[in-house]
């Protein structure tokens, strides 16, 4: 008899299957607060691993982590009205504090632009202060009005990166290089993340940003979902709160500005990118666990072999996990290991003890054989390098193939209702088509020039719409 799913197909109901995987897997939690949610370890452990590795990579770029606080006066949000447009209707504002009302109500952070300005505007005195490059690790509340874990939640954590630069050039090229360089090879090389990048359009770009370059992904059902953005702010904030440096030639010159965030979004697009029927696949390079050991019976000479050979696999550079927890049934370990998209599973017994071998189980890709015991410290870095290429291969094969390139508004709306993603000519879409696209729920996720390059412009000759349904 075939096992009952523990998990709603994803052919059936897309929505279903990934609330039933985030809460099975152990991933997060809906809060008390509606649109607010709980991190479980689990779901933590894969942002830390997010985070450390982006830290790194932001490092690397000569930015430094500082912080904002989580209450900004109303007022400050007003200085720029496109920004405060933007976001008004997602803003929580406190009234009241300490019994009492407050002379001015203050927003609890949707971003930190505002802020961060009217600290820039302290530090910046001169071109030798330039270019300041700043970034912080937070949260950040939006008010949802419908919200979905991990993808779009009232509160999220996230880093935020805010930088000031003497030329319009210089911001330009440090916005691009956080995209490609920080996010771009992150998502490619860490999460094994297909993706494009590309070129908001006016319409979408981030409110009070000159340029808005973005990360797009195909989820497993094909909509779009934003991996991370970065945001060439020109000199709008720097106007608004008077940023200026004293230039080499003596004048007062306003700076040139970046924001660029990612979030724990990330988590939801992992399990919407790589999931399966039977759970999370979990990229190996960014796995918290990369191997279990597990014990299948409570037998002193299995659970010495498990323990032995999880010392042999930790001496060979693997994250491990040794799980001979005997008073739980195998099968339920087993399947909650498969849930949790651990990259691979060594299973011993007493049968592969007398034999001198275990049994290696591939989460990606499937798949399991016996194999010597010996091998394992050898076996298993392989089969984590191969499940890491399998993913993004999977992955892109899945972008490439459910997307049609058209010609017309109609054929767009067609693509995207048939669960994919179309490219149109910009030529032949324009603000006019955006608008068509969206009264069917379709948005321009980004520009591309005719190869898949960045457009320097919105409007520079042969660029190309993606356009799609999206989270």
């Amino acid at each position: 008899m075939a096992k009952a799913p523990v998990l709603t197909p994803r052919a059936d109901d897309f929505p279903r299957w990934y609330q039933d995987l985030v809460s099975k897997a152990e991933l997060a939690d809906n809060g008390p607060v509606r649109g607010t949610m709980v991190i479980r370890p689990y779901g933590y452990g894969l942002w830390e691993r997010m985070q450390r590795d982006l830290d790194a990579r932001i490092r690397e770029t000569g930015t430094e982590n500082a912080y904002f606080p989580l209450l900004i006066p109303q007022s400050y949000l007003a200085r720029e009205a496109e920004h405060v447009e933007g976001f008004a209707p997602e803003l929580a504002v406190v009234t009241h504090g300490g019994g009492k009302e407050l002379e001015e109500p203050v927003v609890v952070r949707p971003t930190s632009e505002t802020i961060v300005n009217e600290y820039f505007a302290k530090w910046v005195q001169s071109y030798r202060d330039l270019p300041l490059l700043i970034n912080q690790w937070a949260n950040v509340v939006r008010w949802e009005l419908r919200p979905r874990l991990f993808l779009r939640t009232s509160e999220f954590l996230w880093q935020e990166g805010h930088t000031a630069h003497a030329t319009y050039e210089e911001a330009r090229d440090f916005a691009a290089r956080i995209q490609r360089d920080v996010y771009g090879a992150f998502l490619r090389d860490v999460l094994a993340m297909d993706f494009v990048l590309g070129r908001k359009t006016a319409k979408e770009r981030f409110a009070g940003a000159i340029n808005t370059l973005t990360l797009e992904g195909m989820m497993g059902d094909g909509k779009a979902l934003q991996l991370g953005t970065s945001h060439e702010l020109g000199q709008n904030f720097a106007r608004a709160f008077d940023t200026r440096y004293l230039s080499k030639d003596g004048t007062q010159e306003l700076v040139w500005q970046t924001s660029w965030g990612a979030t724990t979004r990330l988590v939801g697009a992992l399990v919407m990118m790589h999931g399966d029927d039977d759970g999370l696949r979990v990229p190996p390079r960014l796995a918290p666990v990369q191997a279990v050991v597990l014990a299948v019976k409570d037998d002193p000479e299995v659970l010495a072999a498990v323990r032995e050979t999880g010392e042999r696999l930790t001496a060979a550079g693997v994250r491990v996990r040794v799980d001979d927890r005997t008073d739980t049934p195998f099968g339920r370990r087993a399947v909650d290991w498969e849930l949790k998209g651990v990259p691979v599973r060594v299973e011993i017994g007493p049968r592969d003890v007398r034999n001198g071998t275990a049994m290696l189980v591939r989460r990606i890709g499937g798949g399991k054989e016996p194999v010597a015991l010996d091998a394992l410290a050898a076996l298993v870095p392989a089969a984590l390098d191969a499940g890491q290429e399998a993913l993004r291969a999977e992955a892109r094969a899945r972008r490439e193939s459910r997307t049609a390139d058209v010609t017309s508004v109609d054929a767009a709306v067609e693509a995207a209702a048939a669960g994919g993603w179309a490219r149109i000519p910009w030529a032949a879409l324009g603000a006019e088509g955006e608008a068509r696209l969206g009264e069917h729920g379709v948005t321009v996720r980004c520009l591309v020039t005719e190869d898949g390059a960045v457009p320097d412009a919105e409007d520079a000759p042969g660029n190309v719409a993606l356009v799609a349904r999206a989270y």
